[in-house]
């Protein structure tokens, strides 16, 4: 991000949007409270967020104090020292950092016991007595960037001794990570677990992908444009792909992906939460109950995946990573069909595919349209109609269609109507999807969050699949480093009537 591009989006924040969202600031004073404070996750992630919307004037010094929670010894400085690199280094920036990393303390205590949640909770009080805030009117928000084993326990000593005092218009939010439980029975229980302690408006299941620019685009684009109402069917459209592709493997994180694999890891949350709004009925309104109650009918008309319409994959090298099993039989790679049993799109395949170590690094949703009937320029045809949505890197939406090739022959070229990020919206910050979640949830805002009916939904359809695997029934294809994986996946994207255009490549446009 440019020094100048940041510092007017400053400005203009600070004059114009934060005017429309005073609900952000207008009911009392805001604790943020980051447990595993000292973990990579709330170094590279949260703290860089609070950072943003510091910067652009949604968290003012006078309205807000964060505190950081974790079991490593540190000083206040030595956590402030920890973020500082994860922030922007230029000099135009010192001071906004410096300010910024003056509204946080830091507390030290275990996740399981209550001597330090009474500590962090007289840290809270205090600094809030100390800006003169009438007791039951603060708003406490707790992020939990923790391993989700210790999400109970946690919740339960929150709920014991870090609560608002009283109910006069304040509250208390908790924020957890993905994922969720590894299967129905343990995301069932963690939701049981959690629900016990706090009412599902109080939390936030965070998916970020949720927060991404593109992704929040669906919903305008499908039900804001005549255009698209007419032709999102099983009549015009023929299949759909989202997909999820990383040029590099676990990279150190071998053992702690190991424990859960590309399906728990990607296709599950990120891909499902896209596929939800790429299939959803038109909600009644924008409110996020009704966006969230057509994400769940959609789930629930989900058919149960078949085998035959299932790849999974392992790179080579893999296991090679020493705290990664000898036997491990963890995937890497997934493609697999989810097909819809409902009046829309009843025949359509929606393939979710996902890898690491593959040819490329890219998530996007491609949509194909079916042949043109009595095409008369059979014979000349280059490809289908498709239209794409570039989610990263190089956000873009294009639209593949046939033209006439320039010249004096009547000869067909595929080309495209682009919409791409860069060059129609130059020197527009697109915000961090974390940095909009976080707003969300100081603002009471759970359209992008996922509610506990919904993730129900989304592990009843895998679990089934997910056992098998994990009991060695699927055949693991190995792949090599830098390929597109499995060839059976290109052959089950075909068998599901996918055509691909082998002499088109969509670059995005020079500035």
């Amino acid at each position: 991000m440019a020094s100048g591009e940041w510092h007017c989006e400053k400005r203009f924040k600070n004059e114009s949007s934060r005017k429309e969202d005073e609900n952000v600031t207008e009911t009392g004073y805001l604790s943020i409270i980051v447990l595993g404070a000292s973990g990579d996750l709330a170094k590279k992630k949260t703290f860089p967020a609070l950072f943003n919307l510091y910067g652009k004037g949604f968290l003012q010094s006078d309205e807000v104090h964060i505190f950081g929670y974790a079991r490593t010894k540190i000083s206040d400085d030595e956590l402030r020292d920890r973020i500082r690199g994860y922030l922007p280094q230029s000099k135009e920036y010192a001071e906004d950092v410096s300010k910024f990393l003056q509204l946080i303390k830091y507390v030290t205590g275990s996740y399981d016991t209550s001597e330090g949640f009474q500590a962090l909770d007289k840290a809270i009080a205090e600094h809030e007595i100390s800006k003169n805030i009438t007791e039951g009117l603060s708003r406490r928000l707790f992020y939990l960037a923790l391993p989700p084993s210790v999400y109970p326990q946690v919740c339960k000593m929150i709920k014991s001794f870090c609560m608002n005092k009283s109910n006069l218009g304040g509250w208390t939010r908790i924020v957890v990570e993905k994922p969720f439980g590894k299967d129905l029975a343990s995301a069932e229980e963690m939701s049981s677990q959690i629900g016990e302690l706090f009412d599902e408006p109080q939390i936030y299941r965070i998916d970020h992908y949720l927060g991404k620019e593109l992704v929040q685009n669906l919903l305008v684009l499908r039900f804001a444009n005549r255009l698209f109402l007419p032709l999102w069917n099983r009549d015009n459209i023929d299949n759909v792909q989202i997909v999820f592709r990383e040029d590099f493997g676990t990279e150190g994180r071998g053992g702690y992906f190991d424990q859960y694999g590309i399906i728990r890891d990607i296709i599950q949350n990120h891909l499902l939460q896209v596929f939800c709004l790429v299939a959803m009925e038109k909600p009644v309104s924008l409110k996020y109950e009704h966006i969230r109650d057509e994400k769940v009918k959609v789930l629930q008309s989900v058919i149960p995946i078949k085998d035959e319409e299932v790849v999974i994959g392992q790179y080579e090298g893999y296991k090679d990573d020493p705290t990664v099993p000898d036997n491990s039989n963890t995937p890497t790679f997934a493609t697999m069909i989810l097909r819809i049993h409902n009046e829309r799109w009843e025949g359509v395949p929606f393939v979710l595919k996902a890898g690491k170590a593959l040819n490329s690094r890219k998530a996007e949703i491609r949509v194909q349209f079916k042949d043109v009937p009595g095409d008369i320029f059979k014979g000349q045809k280059e490809g289908r109609n498709e239209f794409v949505i570039r989610l990263q890197p190089s956000e873009a939406m294009y639209m593949k269609l046939m033209v006439k090739q320039p010249g004096l022959e009547m000869s067909t070229a595929q080309s495209e109507l682009d919409l791409s990020y860069t060059q129609r919206y130059q020197g527009v910050v697109i915000p961090e999807a974390y940095e909009r979640l976080i707003l969300d949830t100081i603002k009471g805002d759970q359209q992008h969050f996922v509610r506990r009916d919904e993730l129900k939904a989304a592990w009843e359809i895998f679990t089934p699949l997910l056992h098998r695997i994990d009991d060695g029934e699927f055949k693991l294809i190995t792949y090599k480093m830098g390929s597109r994986g499995p060839v059976e996946a290109d052959e089950l994207l075909e068998r599901a009537g996918y055509v691909q255009t082998h002499d088109y490549i969509w670059m995005p446009p020079s500035l």
